[in-house]
């Protein structure tokens, strides 16, 4: 299921390299460093417990949930910071399975290969990454798991799929990164003052995913149309169901968080995916994966049906990182 290495090179090629060659560069002289780029010990990076900066906004879905905003201040304080701390912990763990993977798929890769240098920069952003979302993590204090103990106990097989199938990973790593850099915009586009070290953080991961998510879609689009057909029809059909699993596991907080909080039942439907609200974010999230689907010749009849039936159909998107409407 693997797509050729050694075709004659041609203009698409050529503009796939180069473009790779453009991210790598972006890498070398536009990047981050967490513990020089941050300034952890500024006074006004403090963790105040009553401070209302820590309220969840309503672009997070959570926070526009009527439950939320009825609450107590002090409630929605400490539920606010009990969530940015696990929506940092999911993103280290997500980030380091990540890693895993682009690590094991340079491994495979032959010299000469245009993807190696930019795989192995996107690395090590990554575990720049891991270690800025701990830091604000331990900072928080609070014990937070991250993802679900499914999710966890599934961690090691997926960094497996390059082996046999790596534009299926590059698949998911899209599933991973799209919902999470789409939160994120959508805060920092906010008029909602958030903490500065939440805000800082965000706009360090927004700024260099822009690059990894752009590697991504490079990818699949450069790789998918040289599949054997059936693994390209078999790829329709798992981007759907990927991005659909891949948003439940990553995005909808763990057991504990409703057990700790003492959430409704009713009020976790109505975020995840229920409410008129919830299902236009589903819709949302994957607009640029729709474009790409369509690009890359994955959006076939039985494909688009298979969106509609997950709920996550809709306008592809006319440019990357479109805002929605």
């Amino acid at each position: 299921m693997t797509s050729s290495t050694h075709a004659k090179p041609t203009h698409r090629h050529e503009h796939y390299n180069e473009t790779l060659s453009t991210l790598s560069e972006g890498s070398v002289h536009r990047r981050f460093d967490p513990f020089l780029d941050i300034a952890w010990d500024d006074p006004s990076f403090v963790i105040e417990p009553d401070d209302e900066r820590w309220i969840l906004p309503t672009a997070d879905p959570f926070g526009a949930h009527p439950w939320y905003r009825a609450l107590p201040r002090e409630q929605q304080i400490r539920i606010g910071m009990w969530r940015q701390a696990n929506i940092a912990k999911v993103g280290l763990q997500f980030e380091n399975i990540l890693i895993r993977g682009l690590m094991q798929y340079v491994f495979t890769l032959p010299n000469g290969s245009p993807e190696f240098r930019y795989s192995t920069h996107e690395a090590a952003e990554e575990c720049n990454h891991t270690q800025m979302f701990q830091e604000v993590v331990n900072r928080i204090g609070m014990d937070v798991p991250g993802m679900s103990r499914t999710t966890r106990a599934l961690a090691p097989i997926i960094p497996l799929v390059p082996i046999l199938f790596p534009t299926w990973f590059f698949v998911m790593v899209l599933a991973g990164e799209e919902p999470i850099d789409h939160g994120q915009k959508a805060i920092l586009r906010s008029d909602t003052e958030m903490h500065p070290m939440i805000t800082r953080v965000m706009q360090i991961h927004v700024a260099e995913e822009a690059r990894h998510i752009s590697f991504a879609h490079e990818y699949v689009e450069h790789h998918a149309p040289t599949l054997a057909p059936i693994s390209r029809f078999a790829l329709s059909l798992l981007t759907p169901i990927t991005m659909r699993v891949a948003l439940w596991l990553i995005a909808v907080p763990p057991r504990r968080f409703r057990r700790e909080f003492d959430v409704p039942r009713a009020v976790f439907k109505d975020v995840y995916w229920r409410s008129p609200e919830s299902r236009q974010a589903l819709t949302d999230f994957f607009a640029d994966v729709r474009m790409l689907t369509t690009n890359a010749g994955l959006m076939n009849p039985l494909a688009r049906l298979l969106w509609k039936i997950l709920r996550i159909d809709g306008r592809p998107a006319r440019y990357r990182s479109q805002p929605a409407t």
